[in-house]
């Protein structure tokens, strides 16, 4: 090989290299709270914005895939809601503006999370249970 080739074989891949990881970075995003590097894409959503570590998100959205919101802080998972097709939807409030989203589980959602979000109001009820034998 001449000294040429070399050269422009280094700079191509060079900007291989940086285009790579480039769409990489599209391609995944870092929790901000656990700090996992999560992929976009995820069974069973289309528009992944939730850690499926810690389940953890981004208020990145005002309509779900738009990445239209301005805000960017770090939505706490509060609970999971059940759809008539028994489909599990985390239910997220933006700790920053209190925004409240709905997000679609994943099918690579850590499954402990998830069920101590839907234990939780049998885990702490709103109420004392000693009133429920009253009644």
């Amino acid at each position: 090989m001449t000294p040429g080739v070399v050269l422009t074989m280094s700079r191509n891949s060079r900007n291989t290299s940086k285009r790579a990881r480039l769409e990489a970075r599209a391609e995944s995003f870092r929790c901000l709270h656990c700090g996992l590097d999560v992929p976009m894409t995820a069974a069973g959503t289309g528009h992944r914005n939730h850690c499926p570590n810690c389940l953890w998100s981004r208020h990145v959205d005002d309509i779900p895939g738009d990445r239209a919101a301005d805000c960017g802080a770090r939505m706490e998972p509060l609970a999971i809601s059940v759809r008539g097709d028994g489909e599990w939807v985390l239910v997220h409030r933006c700790v920053h503006c209190d925004v409240l989203h709905a997000n679609r589980t994943a099918g690579d959602d850590n499954v402990l999370p998830l069920t101590r979000l839907a234990v939780r109001p049998l885990a702490q009820p709103p109420f004392p249970l000693e009133r429920l034998g009253s009644l």
